[in-house]
């Protein structure tokens, strides 16, 4: 985004935090060479195992470099997905925390704010230029950052150390949802900001919130999208479904009733004390790989709903403040 694009208060904004905005560019920038170039030589070490005709489920004598070797340059390709998807994780917070502090809480600490104010900017057009500003970026650079993400994974799937969607570095870096905590932090930041008006406060402030919102939408997640349940005839074998999470195993009376899980939990023989309270088949409850888009997008939703709360809340804070 070119400042001199830019007219009034965002371009005000893009000037006073250019230097921030160049580093977390360049530091995206970086990052996402890194992955493509890890791909490429991941890419390249399976190629050459491919053309020595040995196999890693089946080594043979002579094979062992060349197994040791792709395997080692596959889990490094794997750790660097995890690394990545703990950096999508913990962005929104430092979103959050520049919006929160730098941004807003150390203009109206300092009162430098009084200087845009007093040039026929409201108060309310200057919070404006601070969260659209950045929310742009934000949108933008997160998106960038998901895509980039999501196609390293899919190739990740086909090593030997695929990450499951359902893993929460791998989950919280894909699809809409990284967008959603991205905005629902720049909202908390900003309403943290006007209503201490102090920086260091307004930053933990921040970042406490957007801990409780992750680990409360962690706790909730399964519940936000009906699970699948398969069920199979009392002794037979139960199949676990592939690629599944939130996986749940149970019993069930003929009547669809379910046991509780301390049931037989003493019994030497499970399912005959089943039996004995009447359960005729075992069921499963679990989350397929199909469930991940409406999963994203219902927590997204939600997500975006207290981000606009958050804004209307800090708007209206600045108000009662500052007229």
């Amino acid at each position: 985004m070119s400042a001199l694009a830019l007219r009034g208060p965002a371009r005000v904004v893009v000037l006073q935090h250019r230097r921030a905005l160049w580093i977390t560019g360049a530091a995206a920038l970086v990052g996402i060479a890194l992955i493509g170039v890890a791909w490429w030589v991941t890419s390249a070490a399976a190629t050459d195992f491919d053309d020595t005709g040995c196999s890693v489920r089946h080594t043979v004598r002579g094979c062992g470099i060349e197994v040791r070797h792709v395997l080692s340059v596959e889990l490094y390709f794997n750790r660097l997905l995890e690394y990545a998807g703990a950096a999508m994780m913990v962005l929104p917070a430092v979103i959050g925390l520049f919006v929160a502090g730098p941004m807003i809480g150390r203009e109206l600490e300092d009162g430098t704010y009084r200087l845009s104010w007093s040039q026929s900017v409201t108060p309310a057009r200057w919070l404006a230029a601070k969260l659209a500003v950045p929310a742009a970026l934000t949108v933008a650079g997160v998106c960038v950052l998901s895509a980039v993400y999501a196609w390293a994974w899919i190739r990740a799937r086909g090593t030997n150390y695929p990450a499951q969607w359902f893993e929460p570095q791998v989950y919280g870096a894909m699809g809409p949802a990284p967008v959603g905590y991205a905005l629902l932090c720049l909202g908390l930041g900003a309403l943290a900001g006007v209503a201490l008006r102090r920086t260091l406060p307004a930053m933990a402030l921040t970042a406490a919130a957007y801990a409780v919102v992750a680990l409360v939408m962690n706790y909730v997640r399964s519940g936000l999208w009906p699970m699948r349940t398969d069920t199979t005839a009392l002794g037979s074998e139960l199949r676990y479904p592939s690629a599944a999470s939130d996986v749940h195993v149970g019993w069930m009376t003929g009547d669809g009733t379910r046991l509780g899980d301390a049931t037989c939990i003493n019994a030497d023989d499970v399912d005959a004390c089943m039996a004995r309270h009447g359960a005729t088949s075992q069921y499963i409850d679990y989350h397929p790989a199909g469930h991940f888009w409406p999963l994203q997008l219902v927590e997204t939703g939600i997500l975006l709903l207290l981000a606009a709360a958050a804004a209307a809340v800090a708007f209206r804070v600045l108000r009662r403040s500052h007229g």
